[in-house]
This record gives structure tokens, sequence and C-alpha cells, in this order.
């Protein structure tokens, strides 16, 4: 083995030649790969990006490749604090690029991972590994003020790549890792590292738009920006043509536009687990005729949707004798095994069986569930009979057969995915994206939300199920409802169970959901403070703002002195709190409309606003239209 000194072998031109030496305080890593178990050359190299950072001083990355020295580097300036690195490689290496970044005034590390508080992890935290069926590739550094220290993504979507990220104690700095194996005939590394300082959302956008360039996507129907209903929750398994009907008729009434029908339609087994998916048949007791079913809820308004655990195949199915052989892993303790898609036969039953949902039996689309039981650490090499190597490019080849075959009937056809599937990759294979599964917990739900959100390109962004206890006040039903205002809420309850109060609040909420779905949904997502989960976010666009306020926090308004001057201001109040504080920069007036959680008109009133704090109350669930004056 040998070590190539730094700076004789960079082969990134004159940028990294010009690097100024740097030789970072050792930090205590033990997950870091050291080359050990690698055969051949391990090279160091330091690449110059032309960033500085906050306090002055340029920023280097520290390129190692593990297993060879025939790689390059170059560095794009993008646009003032952003710059692309990619590396090539003529021959097999993993490749891994560190840097770190001064932790001044750090006060959370965003990822989106579901699991992920946004505490500063020390840099010995084991990497995560992101790939096509796991994650995303993205990360930021959040300071004071929301501002990004630094933001910083992959390019590569689909095959794995380790990103590591934290605290190194020994200098006070931050780390940030990105390791990729690399081929000749394989993609480069990418990375975009973003200094800029603007608010991390803003940061983060630009990273999906990067992520977005050259990708082609089919659009999102209508309905799968509108309120829904799922079973999940309210019904779990107990489903039949006449609940969900009943279901449907109820929801059609409250503005709902869809129903998504969860497990149990496939199976009369009401233990839960998964030994009983895989065929793929309709549960003739509970639905005698599917395609008859359909076309009712259809005559009652509401678009249709089926679950499909996907990766599945149970042992108490006719298939499992077939596909035994064909799996990647046993999970005994769901009764059930996860299926290689890297063998043909396995993508074309599946493709078969899941598009009859929509050929057949006239669905508008699938909910398609598990897809990141996919992704293993270590998966088995390609068996026989396998036509591909990897599992990330059996999953892409699945998934984008499963979509032509879908849209060869239904050209609009709605396709659910959830966190924490949600990487770039899958974007032209889904419509829609849901958070993961958080019963009763607004707080997660809403700090969920915002995490897809900020990364979700294209792709509605749906809240996880939306339940509550029976005793729960209206008030607090709203608080339910407020907590997904940004994304489409999916309700999970029995309608005919709820009181009056209950429904009245559901109706209103859902109806300003429904009127504001542009702006809520496409308008500019401001979140502020990730470190306390997110306890003010805002959505505008030139003619409406949205504040929805979580926690006893003053609301800015719009600066009318800005290039969006928004004529109408929504604040609504998810908070115990009722005293909101409007934060103006000069003296105006606005007609201002006090609701309740109901949607019950409490006063209409003109202020006179001064500059600065102006008190108004608004009840817990409420919300507060303000309509400025020009």
């Amino acid at each position: 083995m040998t070590t190539a000194p730094d700076a004789a072998h960079d082969t990134a031109g004159a940028a990294a030649q010009d690097a100024a030496p740097q030789l970072p305080v050792p930090a205590w890593r033990p997950t870091a790969p050291t080359g050990d178990t690698t055969p051949g050359t391990v090279v160091h190299r330091q690449l110059a990006t032309g960033l500085l950072h906050t306090t002055g001083d340029p920023l280097t990355v520290h390129l190692t490749g593990l297993g060879g020295d025939r790689w390059e580097s170059a560095v794009t300036r993008v646009e003032d604090g952003v710059a692309l690195i990619e590396v090539t490689a003529a021959d097999a290496v993993t490749l891994r690029a560190e840097w770190r970044v001064p932790c001044v005034g750090a006060t959370a590390y965003w990822t989106p991972n579901t699991d992920a508080s946004r505490w500063l992890p020390p840099s010995w935290t084991a990497p995560r590994t992101v790939s096509l069926a796991l994650g995303a590739p993205v990360a930021s550094l959040v300071g004071t003020r929301d501002r990004a220290l630094c933001t910083a993504a992959a390019g590569e979507t689909a095959a794995p790549v380790r990103v590591g990220a934290g605290v190194v104690e020994e200098s006070g700095e931050f780390a940030f890792t990105v390791e990729q194996d690399l081929t000749p005939d394989g993609p480069p590394m990418r990375l975009r590292i973003d200094l800029s300082g603007r608010h991390f959302a803003t940061t983060l956008r630009a990273v999906s738009d990067w992520w977005g360039e050259g990708q082609s996507h089919p659009g999102v129907a209508r309905a799968a920006r509108m309120p829904a209903y799922s079973t999940w929750y309210s019904l779990h398994q107990n489903v039949d043509a006449a609940v969900v009907e009943r279901q449907a008729a109820l929801s059609a009434d409250l503005g709902i536009e869809s129903i998504i029908v969860d497990d149990g339609w496939q199976t009369a087994d009401r233990t839960r687990g998964y030994g009983h998916c895989g065929d793929w048949e309709p549960n003739e007791a509970a639905f005698p005729d599917l395609a008859a079913h359909v076309a009712e809820v259809h005559r009652l308004g509401l678009a249709y949707l089926l679950w499909y655990a996907v990766p599945f195949i149970g042992r108490h199915n006719a298939a499992w004798d077939r596909f035994k052989g064909m799996i990647l892993r046993e999970r005994p303790e769901l009764d059930a095994a996860v299926l290689d898609p890297r063998h043909p036969e396995v993508r074309d039953y599946l493709t078969e069986k899941i598009a009859r949902a929509v050929e057949e039996w006239d669905m508008d689309g699938v909910k398609l569930d598990f897809i990141d039981l996919f992704a293993a650490a270590d998966p088995p090499p390609a068996p026989a009979g396998a036509d591909h190597d990897t599992v990330h490019e059996g999953v892409r080849q699945l998934l984008a057969d499963l979509d032509a075959r879908l849209r060869r009937t239904r050209p609009d056809v709605i396709v659910e995915h959830r966190q924490p599937y949600v990487s770039p990759g899958l974007r032209p294979y889904a419509t829609m994206v849901r958070t993961v599964d958080c019963p009763l917990s607004p707080a997660e739900n809403r700090q969920r939300i915002v995490d897809c959100r900020l990364t979700a390109g294209p792709l509605a962004v749906h809240a996880d199920m939306i339940m509550w206890h029976a005793a729960e006040t209206p008030e607090s039903v709203a608080v339910h409802l407020l907590n997904a205002l940004f994304a489409v809420p999916q309700i999970s309850v029995d309608l005919a169970a709820q009181t009056p109060d209950q429904l009245a609040t559901l109706r209103f909420w859902l109806d300003v959901f429904r009127r504001h779905a542009d702006v809520l949904q496409l308008g500019d997502l401001e979140p502020a403070r990730p470190d306390l989960g997110y306890p003010q976010i805002r959505a505008g666009d030139d003619r409406t703002t949205v504040v929805a306020r979580y926690a006893p926090l003053p609301v800015a308004l719009p600066d009318r002195d800005a290039d969006a001057d928004p004529e109408t201001v929504l604040v609504a109040n998810a908070d115990a709190d009722p005293t909101v504080l409007l934060t103006a920069t000069r003296p105006e007036r606005a007609l201002a409309r006090v609701q309740d959680c109901r949607g019950e008109i409490l006063s209409e009133t003109v202020l006179d606003l001064v500059a600065g704090v102006n008190p108004v109350t608004v009840p817990t669930g409420g919300l507060l239209t303000l309509t400025r004056e020009h």
C-alpha cells in the first residue's frame, strides 16, 4: 500500500493546486474508512473550492481515494457562495470527500431523516447510507436567524452514498463527509456545497431544483392535491365495500376528493402482519365485485387508491412457493419475506398484479408501501436468473415498468410513496409522498411534513393520516388539522361517529385547505427554527401569505415595501395562547376577520396597525384573515 502526497498528485487543475495548505485537527472517528481493507493505493488530495467560511477563511475539500489514484476533480462556481465539485474515476475507487466549517452560531443539523432530531451529532456518529429506496443525500447546518451555515448535497440519487456529519470535538468545527464508489462507466461524484448564508429552506429548494435538472415529471393530478380520506387508522384491516362506501359518502359531503383503501382488502385475516400479502387478490367476502364498488365510489365523486405492500411475499400466499427462492431476506417477525427486484420474474409479477387496480378495477391510483425495505446495507450478490447486479437498479426498473404500465391506461394516475423513500430519483414514478406514520402526534406530523416539503420537488406532499380521540374538543381537532396545513390532509376517523362540532371544524378547515391549496402547497415555504420543531411556518405568493403559529411567537407581517405585496394575510393559531402579536414595519390599515375553529365569525373590524407590535385575539384553532388596504 502506498500513500500519495497531498498536492503532488492533484489533477483538479489550477484551482486545486492553489489550495492553501490545511492540516485539520485530527478527529476521533471510528467509523471512518482507513483503507486497511481496501487493496491498492490510498491517495489524499486537497481541493480549493473558491468558497469562504463565515469567518472569511477559504473552504478546502479533502479528497481521499481508496483503491486507486486514477481520478480527477474539478470545481465549478454556480453562484455567489455556491460551488459544484465533480470527481471522475478512470478505475474503480472508493472516493471520500470531507470538509469542515466553523461551528459558529450553529443551532440545528437538518437532514431528511424522519427519525433524526435536530441536534448537532458528534463527528464519530456512524454515517447514514442513502440510496434510491432510502433517504436523500442532503444535509444542512443551520445557524441563527435560520441561515444555512452550510448546505450540501450529492448528485447521485440511486446508488448507495454514505453521508456523515458531526461536531469535531477537538476543534469546534463541523465536519461533512460524503463517500461514493466510483467506476469508469458509472456516474461521477457530484457535490453541491452552499455557503451563501441564505435561509436554509431557500438553499434546500435550490438543491431540489438542481436534482430536477434534466428530469421529467408527468405532473400531479388535481385529486392528489385535494383532501383525502384513508381507511388505515379509522378501520385498519376491517374494510369491506359497504363500510368504505359509507365513509366515501360522508367524505364527499365534507369536500374530500379521494379515498385510500389500505390493508385488509386482500385478506379475511384481521390479525395484522404481512403474511397475507403477495397474491393481491380481493377478499371476496368483503369485496365481491371490486370494479362495481369502485364505480360506486366514483359516482359519489371521489377518486380511489388501493394499497400494496410492494416488497412483501407472505407465507400464507399461493405465491410463496413460487417466489421463496427469489428473496433478499426473510422477515419472520412480519411473517413475510422481501422480494428481490433484480429478478425479472419478480418485477413482471408485481407489475401485473398492481396494474390490475387501474386496468381491471378502474381505480385512480395506488399506494405503494414499504419501498424502503428493498434497501439493505449488505444485499446478497446478484443471484442466478437476475438481470440487474444491484438492488437499486432492480427497484428502479420495477417502478419504471409499473409506471409505464399504469400510465398506458390512466395517464394521470396517482401514485403514493412515503417517507423515508424520498430520493429525487423516485420522482418520475410518483405523484405524491406521505409523511411516515405518527398517529396522534400533530407536532411530529408538522415537522415531517416540512422536512418532506423542502426537497419534494414537483410531488404533492401528504400529511400522515390525521386521527383523534372521540372525546376530543373541536379546538384540538383543529390543532391536528393545522399541524398539517402545509400539506394535503388525509383524514382517518370514523366520520359517522363525529359530533356536530367536530364535523363543523373539519368542514371549515378542509375548505381552507381547498381554497388556498395553491399558496399552501406551491407557495414559497419558509419554516422557522428547525431546532424547535418549526414553531411557525409561512407560505406565500404574490397576493397571499399564510402563517401558522404553533407557539406564542410574534407574527411578522410581510413588508409592504418589499417586491411581493400580498393583499391577504391569513394567520392560523394552533397555540393555546389566543393573543397573537402582529409586528408591522410601518402604520397601515387592514380589515380583520376572526373566526373560531368551526368557522364562525367572531369579529370583523378595521385595524389601524402601528409600526411595532399589534395584539389581536384569535382563539385556539381559529383563523385571522387580514385584508390590507393599498
